[in-house]
């Protein structure tokens, strides 16, 4: 097969990328959110008794503070790592808050804004770093993904095909990469999907390293050949394209679609609450304010339902579906939306205790493992339940780095440790299927 339409080197075929493609920084994200978060902060608690769980939901929902960790005011409780991001115009009560009542915190970010500004590369600096090649190293605005994803369709036809599913709430293309050797014979399928919430930046980042390592390495790693010649890959980098988009232009901390709703001025579904299994139970919220948002009916979001009709289409032969958000360091599996064990455990259990020690070899950086409900917390509505519930017999969900000390702004020097890492773990659960499962 050839791999590539003219013989040259494997990376000076792979990496170039003419900055006729692309450009190479969205307008709307030099000014870096009009200083918006200007002495916002963010606060770790830990509640030790059920009594201080209920005052700090309390003084939550009167501040509408942003909640990182965990992802509803519901969900905070007795031991629970809360992480929360405050407002300038709000952390003086919140502190005084805490030192009134004795309730233990952390300082993690001291002033928002000088983190995002100390974070980004200035438009100079990635327009000389990305002259002679895509830069897999910092992170890029949608507008380059879907140019990148394009670049590649034409130039590695032999191992990808880019299709779109439908489109956006606002019109934007849901696009997809099938990545692996083209056969007549019948192969299974693995399922990835990045950036269902927008504001988590390191997912898309993955995504688009893992498409890279696969072209790079097909030839020269016996493991990634392998999975390419049997199994084909779905990935979908940005699965949340009107969201990520917004947290580009205006709000870097969004995390909803940005459907609109006909009664209240709040924007946005928690796609990962939209799914028909469990729907707007524990863990999602029925209000369009709340960023755990179920959405007015199940697949109520067009990206959402669009990627639901792919998966039922071909649900016969995608046996794997995984998942990746930030941040937590957790490799987790069905449940969400209860405590109970799935039937197919000691496959889906020994891949995941395999992939965390893949992954932690690295860098020795530890991951927890185990069923949603109880490694996190309970959710409803979530992709990897209804995968799972829809024949999809192994789903994971990856939470990636860090555990709280970046949160939602990890630095773009992490980026490449991140993927180096996560890529061992995606093979390793990949290759136990294919030798293990059935």
């Amino acid at each position: 097969m050839k791999f590539l339409g003219k013989p040259r080197s494997q990376r000076a075929a792979f990496l170039p990328l003419c900055l006729l493609f692309l450009k190479i920084l969205h307008p709307g994200h030099s000014h870096l959110y009009s200083s918006r978060y200007a002495g916002d902060k963010v606060i770790r608690l830990i509640p030790n008794t059920e009594e201080e769980a209920y005052a700090l939901k309390k003084i939550y929902q009167q501040l509408k503070v942003d909640l990182w960790q965990p992802s509803s005011i519901s969900q905070v409780s007795e031991g629970t790592v809360t992480d929360v991001h405050i407002p300038h115009n709000g952390s003086r009560a919140l502190l005084a808050f805490l030192q009134e009542t004795n309730i233990q915190y952390k300082i993690l970010i001291e002033d928002l804004q000088k983190v995002l500004e100390k974070g980004r590369s200035l438009p100079t600096q990635r327009s000389r770093r990305s002259v002679s090649g895509y830069n897999y190293e910092v992170y890029h605005s949608l507008e380059e993904i879907q140019n990148w994803m394009h670049h590649l369709n034409k130039t590695h036809s032999g191992l990808i095909h880019m299709f779109s599913i439908g489109k956006s709430y606002e019109g934007r293309s849901l696009f997809v990469l099938k990545l692996g050797r083209r056969s007549r014979a019948y192969k299974r399928a693995v399922w990835i999907d990045c950036g269902i919430h927008a504001r988590e930046w390191i997912g898309p980042a993955f995504c688009q390293w893992f498409v890279k390592e696969a072209l790079l390495t097909y030839r020269s790693d016996p493991t990634m050949r392998k999975m390419l010649n049997h199994l084909y890959f779905y990935i979908m980098p940005v699965f949340n394209v009107d969201g990520y988009h917004f947290s580009w232009t205006n709000d870097r901390f969004w995390r909803k679609t940005r459907s609109r709703n006909s009664r209240f001025r709040c924007r946005g579904v928690d796609a990962n609450r939209n799914w028909r299994v469990k729907w707007c139970d524990e863990g999602a919220s029925m209000h369009p304010c709340d960023d755990t948002y179920c959405g007015p009916f199940p697949e109520s979001e067009p990206e959402v339902k669009a990627v639901a009709n792919f998966l039922r289409k071909h649900k016969k032969h995608i046996r794997a579906y995984l998942s990746f958000h930030a941040y937590a360091q957790m490799l987790l599996y069905p449940y969400s939306y209860k405590y109970a064990t799935i039937p197919n455990f000691s496959c889906v259990e020994s891949a995941a205790y395999k992939a965390v020690n893949a992954l932690q070899s690295v860098y020795g950086v530890q991951y927890r493992y185990g069923p949603a409900s109880s490694t996190l917390y309970v959710s409803s509505g979530s992709s990897m339940d209804w995968a799972y519930k829809n024949g999809i017999p192994y789903t994971f969900a990856f939470e990636l780095r860090d555990t709280g000390h970046f949160g939602f702004l990890l630095p773009e020097m992490l980026i490449k440790p991140t993927c180096t890492e996560t890529m061992l773990a995606v093979k390793n659960i990949t290759m136990h299927l294919l030798k293990k499962c059935p």
